[in-house]
């Protein structure tokens, strides 16, 4: 009689399991996409009922000299390297740094992969600036500004384009890389520049704590969104696969 570590080493059982391990790992990933969703809608409900509002005072005065609400904690350095990070959220970098990416997917003949950060970066800046639109929440004015800033605040445009752009190279080198220490050190700056930018912005009183908050939820559900599609896609052969993938 056969027994179960037989039955498991036949390579049909060996197939399904590899296939049920990759439809749980979709699945959950479906799951964080939702919950970062209602976290982003539960967050929009609060601030539109101004339950948040204390608590967005409370952290913007507690980055800022008491006697002097113009300067913000911490060295002059501190607050030079603040402006440069933010500058990693911004629309011109952000759109700099895709279209480099997505040129030299494009002459490496990975066009399907071109078109997924392509499309992940440019429908994460549309649904930012349709929110922005919706919410229409004036920024902070507890607190001087360190930069300029010209649109509405709910959510954070760089948290969310920084989420949306940095989580989407990351997860798209995690795929080529070698070895489970250089996909973590790719994640873990992907994810690291992402929450800098974020808290770069509060930083400098620019945007409501919750705000930015909103931002990373929305921005790392459409990232992930857009890259289970797009493992879908690369499943039909509409995008091709990486290379350690690869037949």
């Amino acid at each position: 009689m056969m027994k179960l570590r037989d039955l498991v080493e036949q390579p049909a059982a060996q197939q399904l399991l590899r296939l049920s391990a990759r439809d749980f790992a979709r699945l959950a990933g479906y799951l964080v996409v939702l919950a970062a969703i209602l976290a982003f809608a539960g967050l929009a409900a609060e601030v539109a009922e101004g339950e948040t509002l204390a608590l967005d005072r409370a952290i913007l005065l507690a980055l800022r000299d008491p006697a002097d609400l113009s300067d913000p904690l911490g060295p002059r350095w501190l607050e030079e390297v603040a402006r440069d990070i933010t500058g990693l959220g911004g629309h011109a970098i952000l759109a700099g740094v895709t279209l480099a990416v997505v040129g030299f997917l494009f002459l490496t003949r990975k066009r399907g992969a071109a078109a997924l950060v392509l499309g992940a970066v440019a429908g994460g800046m549309l649904l930012s600036s349709l929110l922005k639109v919706v919410f229409q929440r004036p920024r902070p004015d507890l607190v001087p500004h360190a930069v300029e800033v010209y649109t509405a605040s709910f959510p954070s445009g760089h948290a969310m384009l920084s989420a949306a752009t940095y989580l989407t190279l990351g997860a798209l080198l995690f795929r080529v890389a070698d070895g489970w220490r250089v996909r973590a050190y790719v994640l873990s700056l992907a994810i690291l520049t992402t929450l800098l930018v974020g808290a770069s912005r509060v930083y400098l009183g620019v945007h409501w704590p919750t705000d930015v908050l909103a931002g990373w939820c929305l921005g790392a559900a459409w990232a992930l969104l857009c890259w289970l599609v797009a493992l879908q896609l690369q499943r039909r052969g509409r995008v091709e696969p990486s290379d350690d993938q690869a037949p």
